[in-house]
């Protein structure tokens, strides 16, 4: 029988660090149906679904992401991904809610997080009139849709046309957000657009290629 195959990536972890004394997870790798993490920068342990070391559980294991659950909150890992930076109450519970992301090497501002309770890819566009998802990525999302009539989504590269509805909640981070308008687009994209409708309900500060999201 050939040994199981290890994709490991020891550059360019996927780290979560969480504030007020919770924990720091990295994806370093897929062992067959387990995902190997590091958490508080241990030796790696592999981990199926439904397993877990202290308050980090892993939830699904895919080809070459896990879905965890660290302190009662789901992030998806990737194998690959640049570090990302989480914010989070204070010890004290005082403070706002807050998000703070990272620009990649195109000055971008991706990440993971979940439309409905399910996991999704999102890219911050801040010229997009509302959160916008390719059709391809709405189907497996699981989303309803009506293809009647078309409506007009402005974005940073010009106008596009879709179908409208209603997300239940979008979660980026620990940040959540409920009823929520959004466009499903023909055309397939890479990530999903995090527009105007989900970013004006949160204040927004970027300095160089640091970015702040707070709840207000």
């Amino acid at each position: 029988m050939r040994p199981a195959l290890v994709r490991a990536c020891m550059l360019g972890l996927c780290t979560l660090p969480f504030l007020a004394g919770a924990q720091s997870v990295a994806l370093t790798g897929i062992l067959g149906s387990k995902a190997l993490l590091v958490i508080d920068g241990t030796a790696p342990r592999s981990l199926a679904a439904g397993e877990g070391r202290g308050a980090v559980r892993v939830l699904e294991v895919g080809r070459d992401t896990a879905l965890v659950e660290i302190a009662g909150r789901r992030q998806q890992l990737r194998l690959g991904e640049a570090p990302v930076q989480l914010g989070a109450r204070s010890a004290e519970g005082e403070g706002p809610e807050q998000l703070v992301l990272f620009a990649d090497s195109r000055g971008h501002f991706t990440e993971q997080g979940e439309i409905n309770g399910r996991p999704m890819r999102y890219l911050v566009d801040t010229g997009a009139s509302a959160v916008a998802i390719g059709r391809a990525e709405a189907d497996r999302l699981g989303l309803t849709y009506l293809q009647g009539e078309t409506v007009q989504l402005g974005t940073a590269n010009g106008a596009v046309r879709g179908w409208r509805l209603r997300l239940d909640s979008v979660r980026v981070g620990g940040l959540q957000a409920r009823g929520v308008d959004a466009v499903v687009v023909p055309q397939s994209m890479p990530y999903v657009l995090l527009g105007n409708s989900f970013l004006s309900g949160f204040q927004m500060t970027r300095q160089g290629d640091r970015m702040v999201l707070e709840k207000r």
